[in-house]
């Protein structure tokens, strides 16, 4: 049986990104709905990010997204970070928003365009510096709609050079972090569509850069664990971007819709050493809360992430070795099957507890009154977030 107080500093050592976006109004393609309370600048996204950390402990850092959390000072921001227990993590581009980029950006048959998408691009790296952030993760709507519209080698070329051209401008300690996604907005050809076609430009670019892996990016009946192995194997998998779906991408909280595709996900980071800080692996979130309230919407998905992760550790790495050599299935699928059925609650309270927290994130938020208080001194001003 795995060593309890191993699994136990496993867990208090994990770490969990949340995305600035979360906690503004985010929702579907076709309508936001908007609450009350909600952050107006990155200052107070910042200020809801310290909520979530003080109730789990394991979620100190925040993505942001250029250009919804522009700053005039961004060492200020990060400094204002570091004051609420935070560090900022992932820098995301966007260049999917404007006009100009209708028929792509990084792809587009216009240099002008290209030039001013891959600008963007070294602005963030920019942000990067100032902020103390170690990776850039990309992601292109960049494809076609129908067959014809364009040249589809060519603009596999046009994004390799963009992506050399940010490589090269790349700190020695920071990372580009590659996304893909199957469609959308995209229908015909999308220029980086899975895993694969990110895989080989990485491999192509070097070491600092690296897939992630978005869990509603792909077709139905993908075996994402599989990827997940594989890319650890090959030192290639970056981090990912945790969400759940029930159709394509929803970005609905992370293991609602499949807790054991999570737990199997788990499993093979846990396996292949991937929750070792020196993998660099970065677990992030990527989710639109729309008609959760925000806060509790992203302090369950950590808790979700840390369930999941407790009962990867408590497989019974030795039977199951053993069941595999030996060739027995079904006693291979029952080592996987009774780590998976273990309520971890208890274990993860006791966690908390050692840890100084209160065992029930949940509630400990709730005792704060944070909801309350943002919901009345929040008025006025211009709620962050985006229309649909």
């Amino acid at each position: 049986m795995p060593d309890l107080s191993a699994v136990k500093a496993a867990l208090k050592s994990q770490r969990i990104e949340t995305p600035s976006w979360a906690y503004g109004n985010s929702g579907t393609r076709f309508k936001v709905f908007r609450q009350a309370g909600v952050p107006r600048d990155p200052y107070e996204k910042l200020d809801d990010a310290a909520q979530v950390q003080a109730a789990t402990g394991v979620a100190p850092a925040v993505a942001l997204h250029i250009p919804w959390d522009r700053v005039d000072d961004y060492a200020a921001l990060a400094a204002y970070a570091k004051d609420r227990g935070l560090t900022v993590g992932a820098i995301n581009a966007n260049v999917f928003q404007d006009d100009d980029y209708k028929l792509g950006s990084v792809s587009h048959p216009d240099p002008a365009v290209r030039r001013k998408a891959l600008d963007h691009l070294l602005e963030c790296v920019d942000i990067m510096d100032a902020t103390g952030s170690r990776d850039l993760k990309l992601w292109f709507a960049d494809g076609t709609n129908y067959p014809g519209q364009d040249d589809i080698t060519a603009r596999q070329d046009r994004l390799a050079a963009s992506l050399a051209a940010v490589y090269e401008r790349l700190g020695a300690d920071q990372r580009m972090l590659l996304e893909y996604k199957l469609f959308e907005p995209a229908f015909y050809t999308t220029d980086v569509p899975d895993w694969g076609t990110s895989y080989a430009h990485c491999l192509k670019l070097g070491d600092k850069a690296q897939v992630v892996v978005d869990t509603g990016h792909h077709a139905p009946g993908t075996n994402i664990e599989f990827i997940v192995a594989f890319l650890l194997r090959e030192r290639k998998l970056g981090g990912f971007d945790f969400n759940s779906r029930f159709y394509a991408d929803d970005d609905l909280m992370v293991g609602s819709a499949d807790p054991f595709q999570l737990f199997r996900i788990m499993h093979e980071v846990v396996r292949n050493g991937g929750l070792a800080p020196a993998t660099g692996v970065a677990f992030m979130l990527d989710q639109s809360h729309n008609i959760e309230a925000k806060i509790p919407a992203i302090i369950r998905s950590v808790m979700n992430v840390q369930e999941a992760t407790a009962k990867a550790l408590l497989v019974d790495t030795t039977a199951l070795t053993a069941a595999q050599q030996a060739g027995d299935v079904l006693e291979a699928n029952a080592a996987l099957m009774d780590a998976y059925n273990t309520d971890v609650r208890p274990l993860l309270a006791e966690v908390r507890e050692e840890l100084g927290l209160h065992p029930d994130p949940m509630a400990a938020y709730r005792a704060t009154g944070h909801a309350e208080k943002i919901a009345a001194e929040r008025i006025g001003g211009q709620q962050a977030g985006w229309d649909a």
